[in-house]
Order: C-alpha cells, then structure tokens, then sequence
C-alpha cells in the first residue's frame, strides 16, 4: 500500500469516528455496548454513569501509565443483533478491550465474536450461568450468578413457609437463564414452580402472562424480566387481586423498577449483588456516594455495579503494562486475587473469571425507596 492510500484509509475512518484505537498511543479505549433507547436504558444509562465517575478521577490524575482511559459507548436498544453489530465496529477500530455490556441475549451474541478476536470482555451486565459455564478466558465476571441470587430469593421465600412459587420470566435467553436458576434453587428444597408466564423483550403485554401464572394459584411470583415487563406484570397481578408477593433478581434495576410502580412498588423484594449505595455502611460505598455528590449524580445500585466494575477494570489496566494489548489485560486482571475494594471483594486467576458471588436482599416502597 502507498502513503497516499494509507492516507485516504485513515482519513475514510477518522471520517467515520471510526479510528483506530491503536493508532493513539495516548488512549486505552474501551468498548460498550448497552441500551442507552428503550425500555432498558435505566440500566445502560446508570452503568455507565457509575463507571465514568471512576474513568474521569483517573484521566484528571493523569491516566493509566500516562495513558487516558476512553469509554467509547454504543447503543443497542438492548437487541442481540445491534449488539452483535457494535461488537463487530469496536473489533474493527481496535479497541483494547470491551467493558460493560448489557443483558444476557444481548452478550450471549457478542460472544463468539470477542472470542475469535481475543479480546477480553469485562463486568458484563447479567448473570447467566451459560456465559460461566463453560469457562471463558475472556469473559471476566463481576457480579454474582443468577443461581446465587435465586438461591438466595428461594431460602428467603421458603424461610416464612411458602410453598407455591410461580415464575413470570422474558421469552428469551436471560429469561430461561433465570428461570433454570430458579427452578434449580426449588428443587434443592422439594419444590417446583407452580405456573409460569412469559413475556417478549422489550414489551409490557403481560396479559397471557398473567393468566398462565394465576392458574396456578401462586401465594409469590418471582420476576426475570426487564423493569417496565415486569411493573405491567406487578400492577395487572395487583389489579386483579394479588396479594402475595413479587420477588425480582438485580438486573431488573431496583430504581428504575420502583419509579416505574410508584406506589405499587410497595413491598417488592429485589436481590442485590453489590452493597447498599444509599449510605456508608461500606467504604467502597461511602467512596461512590462521595464522588456521585461531587458530580451531582443521583445514587443507585446500578451506577454502584458500574462504579466497581470500572474500579476492577483500572486495577486489571495498572498491571497490563505500560503497553497494554488485550493479552497483557486479560494476565492482568487474572493477577487480581482477593482485591479489596473498601468491603467488596474481587477474586480472579486464570482459572476462576467470577470475582463475586455476593448477594443482598432489599424492599421497595411505596415512595420509590429501596430498604435493606
């Protein structure tokens, strides 16, 4: 190729804000792909606003090595094929690594991709045990599985004698992930599911849904859905004289899906797989609450989940060199074992990619509170 070529390339890509990024020995750049349109873009939304307090201290200080640190987010409306989309543009700009994507269909299709590239993927939102098992070097898991949190919802559900379970879950791969979660935990106690009832990503007809599952006279329902999916269910459910209550695992983003209800949200159990981020009963907790006040940020469980993901992200970029390629990245996150982060604590080697397995559980309230 002649310089002029060369020239024109480079020119066509800077063009279409599509440079690559090893071309700027200044920059790590990482890649997301998140719904920031949609019925889910709460979550992309307070991810990524968690995580920026964190890449914005580091770059005001002076970056990683010398190097500032670019989040380079892309929306996908949380729909697998625009995500596949946008992890096939960030493979091909050069990214040195990708970070914080959102939902399980979404990063179950940008999978096969990031695999055959080599590139690391980072705190993925979701906690599908199909993006665990089997295991994936370049997969590095933040939060807890869906089996951890289930099993958790189920010893809560069955410690007050409740026995009739049904399960209202998305039509999808992050749907069956958490209602094999579920049934699995129900099991493990003698139990089954009594319904169930689905609903399509990205909708709130929940009418079919919520026939299914009363058949089966449930006395609680457990949620794995998206926060506007699984608000249609709860108000329909309340609507039609439900008394029992509604039990929903993290990603359904206890903020957004207490402001959708309003009033309704009375009562909702949600679990948790970071530390309560409405007070300083953590230090990594009173550190997000400080630097959300300093930004004039509202606080939430979601931006905290972004907040450590990015934390764990600069430490793995601290000890990738000064040079960092998407193998020295992957060797230095893999050297994180047993890293504090004020009370949260990330576990990885080269064998183990699941940096936490820990689970909370907390109540809505009628005034769009969540209370632990």
């Amino acid at each position: 190729m002649n310089r002029r070529q060369l020239l024109q390339n480079f020119a066509a890509l800077a063009g279409a804000g599509s440079l690559p990024a090893f071309a700027d020995n200044s920059r790590i750049v990482l890649g997301q792909s998140a719904p920031f349109s949609g019925p889910a873009r709460e979550l992309g939304e307070q991810f990524k606003e968690g995580a920026m307090l964190v890449f914005d201290q580091v770059n005001q200080r002076g970056g990683i090595n010398g190097r500032h640190i670019e989040l380079r987010s892309l929306d996908d409306g949380y729909e697998p094929d625009r995500c596949a989309a946008n992890t096939k543009r960030f493979i091909a700009d050069g990214v040195n690594a990708l970070f914080g994507y959102v939902g399980t269909p979404t990063t179950l299709a940008a999978v096969p991709l990031l695999t055959a590239a080599k590139l690391p993927l980072v705190a993925p939102f979701t906690g599908a045990e199909a993006l665990r098992t089997p295991f994936n070097r370049h997969l590095f898991h933040i939060r807890a599985s869906y089996n951890d949190e289930a099993a958790e919802i189920v010893k809560q559900i069955t410690s007050v004698g409740i026995k009739r379970v049904a399960v209202f879950f998305q039509n999808d791969s992050y749907g069956q992930a958490g209602l094999s979660s579920v049934t699995a935990a129900l099991k493990a106690q003698q139990l089954a599911p009594v319904s169930q009832g689905t609903v399509e990503r990205n909708s709130q007809d929940v009418a079919a849904a919520l026939k299914s599952v009363m058949a089966g006279q449930p006395e609680c329902i457990v949620q794995i859905a998206a926060y506007k999916s699984c608000a249609a269910f709860i108000r329909a459910a309340r609507q039609g004289g439900f008394l029992g209550n509604f039990y929903n695992v993290s990603f359904v983003g206890a903020q957004a899906l207490a402001a959708e209800l309003g009033k309704d949200a009375r009562g909702v159990v949600v679990s948790q797989v970071v530390p309560f981020p409405f007070s300083g009963l953590t230090p990594i907790a009173s550190e997000y609450i400080q630097r959300s006040k300093a930004a004039n940020k509202d606080l939430s469980y979601t931006a905290l989940e972004g907040y450590i993901a990015a934390r764990t992200m600069v430490e793995g970029l601290r000890r990738a060199g000064n040079n960092p390629t998407p193998e020295s990245i992957i060797s230095g996150l893999e050297g994180l074992n047993e890293l504090n982060l004020g009370g949260f604590y990330i576990n990885f080697s080269s064998q183990r990619h699941t940096g936490s397995r820990y689970v909370d559980m907390t109540i809505l309230t009628e005034d769009g509170k969540v209370r632990r």
